[in-house]
């Protein structure tokens, strides 16, 4: 199975525009139909199927100019990939990798953050949008070191979140106890949920509602936390 798909790529790269082709009808499905994507995927490169996904997750969770990437709804059709025994994907393989990823993800974009610095903020710097950092880092004067876990749960802070961290003044030990806690907590949910709940025939047809319905409820604790922030800020005024 891997060489045949191995072959149709070759093929593809063999004309000038074949990429090309590949990339404008199939990558845009990745965005708009990621379950039948990662499951034609699946079926295409077999085993290679881990290594695609955790260089999602990587990139998604390390670059900070990529916050577009799928996060939430990666691992939960990742998940449900898992549970489909023909393809032959083990969850335990997939858990501990894209956990990895996520960590590793985050501990570089951390790193980026630091060696930029505060001209991150400046609105100089091409790809860095200074009003989601600066969401970011109001995110983190409201929730503390804890923001580095809540963060996980929310797109697009997630990918900021480290940075961030990295920018500002946290210690890279103290961010590390964060990062791993919610890595797990945010691959964990996400990837068993998928898998328990993802190949439902309900759930697969109306693939994106359940996503937003279990990104909202992922946010809810943080919701929470505003909530709180904002009733201590009234009793104090």
């Amino acid at each position: 199975m891997l060489s045949s798909a191995l072959l149709a790529l070759a093929d593809a790269a063999a004309t000038n525009d074949g990429w090309w082709a590949w990339a404008q009808t199939e990558l845009p499905r990745l965005f708009t139909q990621l379950d039948g994507f990662l499951l034609d995927l699946a079926k295409g490169v077999g085993p290679w199927t881990y290594a695609v996904l955790f260089a999602i997750v990587f990139c998604e969770t390390g670059l900070v100019v990529t916050p577009f990437l799928p996060g939430d709804s990666l691992l939960f059709a990742a998940g449900a990939l898992c549970a489909t025994s023909e393809l032959g994907l083990r969850l335990d393989l997939m858990a501990a990798l894209l956990f990895i990823a996520a960590v590793l993800g985050d501990a570089v974009n951390y790193h980026i953050g630091r060696w930029i610095g505060p001209a991150a903020f400046s609105g100089k710097l091409p790809l860095l949008n200074p009003t989601h950092l600066r969401k970011t880092e109001a995110f983190f004067e409201r929730h503390g070191g804890k923001a580095v876990v809540l963060a996980r749960f929310v797109p697009i802070i997630r990918t900021f979140a480290p940075f961030v961290a990295g920018v500002g003044t946290m210690r890279y030990r103290r961010f590390l106890a964060y990062n791993v806690v919610g890595a797990l907590l945010w691959v964990g949910l996400f990837l068993v949920a998928g898998w328990a709940f993802g190949n439902m025939p309900w759930v697969k047809a109306n693939f994106s509602k359940v996503i937003l319905g279990i990104i909202v409820l992922s946010i809810m604790p943080i919701a929470w936390e505003w909530w709180k922030h904002r009733a201590a800020a009234g009793s104090r005024g």
